[in-house]
């Protein structure tokens, strides 16, 4: 297919392969129903891949949704799903008290450094050796976005361990409660809903 073939696909036809974006899952599905069901006001996806998530939200909710993610291919792709999609390392490009809601399904899978590909699909996936290297940065700086009576909703595999994430929840000062959760044959996925401690 060329690029004047009405037929080609649009990452096709703009040379991009579909591959490079995380596209939904099973843990996009449970964020997905979280979300839907706890979300409000100004919303965060952060890491939304191909918007899928965010969109849902925009679409059940008919909330104001931005999805963010570091790899340029997923922003546009949030972008053609009518979603806000913005380029962002974490939460670093945006204000104080910005958003009502913020939604993170972490790259979570544990990955030995010496078997990492550098592309961005491995960006997507791999949460470092411990499964646990940017939920930790992301609890440590939500709630600097987070307006007064905003939540979180932090996708958590079992892969990465539990107690250690809910350690980590605890020292950002968060209190939290699961809202749905589901096991694999593998893996169990629990989306945790988070609110600044009194």
């Amino acid at each position: 297919m060329t690029e004047d073939d009405p037929d080609a696909g649009l990452a096709e036809r703009r040379g991009v392969d579909e591959a490079v974006v995380y596209q939904p899952a099973e843990d996009s599905g449970l964020l997905a129903e979280a979300a839907v069901a706890e979300a409000h006001g100004r919303v965060l996806e952060v890491g939304t891949g191909s918007g899928w998530v965010a969109q849902r939200v925009a679409e059940e909710r008919g909330l104001d949704v931005v999805g963010s993610d570091l790899n340029p291919h997923a922003a546009r792709q949030a972008r053609e799903r009518g979603v806000e999609g913005v380029v962002a390392d974490l939460l670093s490009p945006f204000r104080a008290d910005a958003f009502d809601t913020v939604c993170f399904n972490p790259p979570y899978l544990p990955t030995d450094p010496d078997n990492e590909w550098d592309d961005w699909m491995e960006h997507a996936l791999s949460g470092g050796e411990s499964g646990r290297e940017l939920i930790e940065p992301f609890l440590d700086d939500v709630g600097r976005v987070l307006a007064p009576g905003g939540v979180v909703l932090l996708l958590v595999s079992s892969l990465t361990g539990y107690d250690e994430v809910l350690d980590l929840v605890e020292d950002a000062g968060f209190d939290h409660e699961v809202v749905v959760e589901e096991s694999f044959p593998f893996e169990t996925l629990t989306v945790l809903r988070l609110e600044r401690r009194a």
